[in-house]
């Protein structure tokens, strides 16, 4: 996999997180085209955060995202921020979400990874994958 190093003026970086997070009441919503929307939501705010997404799996009632992400953004902002902005916009597109009084519980997991552990998380989030 081997990715590069971020540089900037004053530093190099190469900082790499699992991310793991539930649906409210692990009810399995994520299915179809909530599935796909939220695929697309979750790389397009990677993309604004200037973030690269290594590896995503979207399960029924979880998602495992795997980021590289720039040092000046703390995993707990990454995730507010990321499950703000994909709630927000999956309850506005489907109703069918607002029975839920959230589309996320507050927790998640978040691990960081090196390069070398890169490639394990990531062939493991992808075997995770259920299609």
């Amino acid at each position: 996999m081997g990715q590069d190093y971020r540089r900037t003026r004053t530093s190099v970086s190469l900082i790499n997180y699992h991310f793991v997070w539930c649906s409210k009441r692990r009810k399995k919503v994520l299915t179809g085209s909530i599935k796909e929307r939220l695929t697309t939501l979750i790389h397009d705010k990677a993309r604004e955060l200037d973030c690269e997404v290594v590896s995503l799996a979207v399960e029924p009632d979880h998602v495992h995202l795997f980021l590289n992400a720039p040092p000046q953004i703390a995993p707990y902002q990454l995730m507010h921020r990321i499950k703000g902005a994909t709630s927000h916009q999956l309850r506005k597109e489907f109703p069918s979400l607002l029975r839920l009084p959230s589309l996320w519980t507050r927790s998640y997991f978040c691990g960081s990874a090196g390069n070398v552990s890169s490639e394990i998380i990531q062939r493991y989030i992808e075997a995770h994958d259920g299609g």
